[in-house]
């Protein structure tokens, strides 16, 4: 994620890393370049290209609502995202305080070895969130066995949370955690879970296809045109005001494909790692 000042906003508005402006770059010079061509063949009197510009006023009207309504749902996304990842944070170092308090009783490093399946269960949920099947961060606590499992299954979060559990449970048969603190703890196991359901809602739920195509379609039928409804009024200056009204209309569609699924490694998406980081340093300082 793009960290920044919010004050500042010439450092904001003369930084292109982190915006959309390359994604566009393209589709906004196409307009131009089409804006150059209707305004070359009108002032040469080769044939008037210029349409009424009442029609395209009105589609801009629908077009800029849709595009509107897409971005808040994009934003909604990007949010929910960022409360699972608030939550999980707060739950993990929740159950590493309970860990650190409840297994009083238990052997030296049985709570520090508790700890590290708290840390693979974000680990492992960061991974999954990324469509990725590979943990080397976890390979020195886990052990190869352990990770062989991980790789033979389809959602590894949830062995890494049974483990964690069937941990838990051989404590309670050894008499070294009682039932009631037992339920506490596994409280905040299935807590973890269902953040991990959320997120993972997210991830598989992307905006309707036929919502997606038909903006999309929509958005490059105005934009194409505009050079057309403004040659008239605009005349020489038709490619860069066209280029304009490309760069606003396209670059706020884009910015909803960015944020709405907000898991990944794109410059605005949120700071998994450095989350999984803030997990595993207070975790482990927590049980230690």
């Amino acid at each position: 994620m793009v960290q920044y000042d919010t004050r500042n906003w010439v450092r904001i508005l003369l930084t292109v890393q982190g915006t959309v402006l390359p994604r566009i770059a393209l589709r906004t010079l196409l307009v131009a370049v089409i804006g150059t061509l209707a305004w070359l063949i009108t002032d040469r009197g080769d044939a008037n290209l210029a349409i009424p510009s009442s029609v395209h006023t009105l589609v801009g009207l629908a077009l800029g609502l849709l595009l509107v309504f897409r971005t808040n749902a994009s934003y909604d996304r990007f949010w929910e995202g960022r409360r699972m990842m608030g939550a999980l944070v707060n739950t993990s170092r929740d159950l590493a305080r309970q860990l650190r308090s409840f297994l009083d009783a238990s052997p030296p490093g049985t709570r520090a070895m508790h700890g590290e399946l708290v840390v693979a269960l974000y680990a492992t949920t960061r991974r999954y969130l990324r469509n990725e099947r590979e943990w080397p961060e976890l390979a020195a606590q886990l052990g190869a066995e352990r990770m062989a499992v991980l790789a033979a299954t389809r959602c590894p979060p949830l062995v890494v949370a049974r483990w964690l559990s069937d941990a838990l449970v051989a404590e309670a048969a050894a008499g070294r955690l009682s039932e009631h603190r037992l339920a506490a703890l596994d409280l905040s196991i299935t807590k973890l879970i269902d953040f991990l359901g959320g997120a993972e809602r997210i991830m598989k739920t992307p905006v309707p296809f036929a919502y997606a195509h038909h903006i999309k379609g929509f958005l490059t039928l105005f934009c194409l045109t505009a050079p057309l409804a403004l040659l008239g009024s605009m005349q020489q200056y038709t490619p860069l005001a066209s280029a304009i009204v490309a760069y606003a209309m396209f670059g706020i569609d884009e910015i909803g494909v960015e944020i709405e699924d907000p898991f990944g490694y794109d410059p605005n998406d949120l700071p998994l790692d450095a989350i999984g980081d803030t997990i595993a340093t207070d975790v482990r300082e927590l049980v230690s």
